[in-house]
């Protein structure tokens, strides 16, 4: 990663794995990578849960890192928060939803039923406020019309849909392999806003994520949504968490354009947005849906929250839609939090999840940092 890409107003904060020693809490500073971790912030969560956390990876001192060789590999830039994530936010993406669910996983299907009903429920479910009396009222309606769809529950309904997306120390980082089961034929990746929340429910900070999407998998069940989002390196998060400070806040979070970019070895290209402007819910409502006396998350967690962007272009065959190949890389990128690209593998061609907590923790103790 070009380091020198990401805005230098920003207060960074992430991991790498160095070898030889092991995950390393670092920042970025005038260009340079520095490894801050120590007794005081062992890892991304014990920065995230201090009140001073912006101070602390602001002053911390640390060990500049040579990023002009293979000194270090980028993690994810969380590590003990589980990865929770929020479907169908966006009316157009909710469409695809209900598309999916109509055409059964077969993507042959699809382009029929888009033309007959996309255009139909996306322009009046656009302006919708989700669990308001007016989306009762189109519900009703919808119902009687025989449209009504799980994904427009959760659409316009009062609850959010929020699911567990990726497991603790599962994500991936920026330039590594990221995994598609193989029993899928239609999938895409999914260009998303990522929040990074404390154990108190208070948002600290933000990156990008790439919630990989099996779309004939969830498409022939709603129930089989764990088999579609929770692979082996199904999950990338990165480059970094840009912590909220005077540079950047919420309100740029609410206003954030993402750009995706899907380059074949075959030649195709696909470029795509997602407009977190034009999201259903607010993302602090997203968190309240998450966290409370309801549920608690001791360590915090990673929140993504959901995409505009469903592609229909055609790849292959006309009215095929967009599924990926084996080799793609896919860039998601946004001017205030960098670049996120990762090439796309089979889930059991990608380098098996062997790291887990109890792993983090001995090698942590074994550093002297517990």
């Amino acid at each position: 990663m070009d380091v020198n890409r990401l805005d230098p107003r920003g207060l960074w904060l992430g991991r790498v794995e160095r070898p030889g020693i092991g995950p390393c809490v670092v920042t970025l500073r005038s260009g340079e990578v520095l490894d801050i971790t120590s007794k005081d912030a062992p890892t991304v969560r014990d920065v995230l849960e201090r009140d001073d956390a912006a101070d602390l990876v602001r002053t911390a001192s640390g060990e500049r890192l040579d990023t002009s060789g293979e000194s270090f590999e980028w993690l994810a830039p969380c590590d003990l928060q589980p990865v929770k994530a929020c479907g169908v936010t966006f009316a157009r993406s909710m469409v695809e939803r209900v598309i999916e669910e109509q055409a059964a996983g077969d993507p042959a299907r699809a382009e029929a039923i888009r033309a007959r009903i996309g255009a139909r429920i996306g322009d009046s479910l656009s302006s919708v406020v989700p669990g308001s009396e007016t989306a009762q009222e189109v519900k009703a309606a919808l119902i009687e019309e025989g449209l009504w769809s799980q994904y427009l529950e959760v659409g316009i309904g009062p609850d959010a849909e929020v699911f567990s997306k990726a497991q603790v120390l599962s994500s991936v980082g920026t330039g590594a392999d990221v995994g598609l089961h193989p029993i899928s034929t239609w999938n895409n990746p999914e260009p998303e806003v990522v929040l990074a929340v404390t154990s108190r429910g208070e948002i600290k900070g933000a990156t990008l994520g790439n919630d990989v999407n099996l779309r004939d998998v969830e498409g022939r069940s709603a129930l089989l949504l764990s088999k579609a989002k929770d692979n082996n390196a199904s999950c990338a998060i990165g480059p970094m968490i840009r912590l909220l400070d005077g540079s950047y806040g919420l309100d740029d979070v609410r206003a954030a354009e993402l750009t995706l970019k899907v380059v074949g070895e075959d030649g195709f290209e696909l470029a795509g947005h997602s407009s977190m402007s034009q999201i259903s819910r607010d993302p602090v409502d997203l968190v309240a849906q998450t966290i409370g006396r309801h549920h608690q998350y001791p360590d915090g967690f990673m929140l993504f929250l959901g995409t505009l962007f469903a592609p229909t272009q055609d790849r292959d065959t006309p009215g095929g839609g967009f599924t990926h190949k084996l080799g793609d890389v896919v860039t998601i990128a946004n001017e205030h939090l960098g670049a996120l690209t990762n090439t796309v593998r089979l889930s059991t061609e990608c380098p098996e999840w062997t790291f887990g907590a109890s792993h983090l923790m001995r090698n942590l103790a074994g550093r002297g940092l517990l």
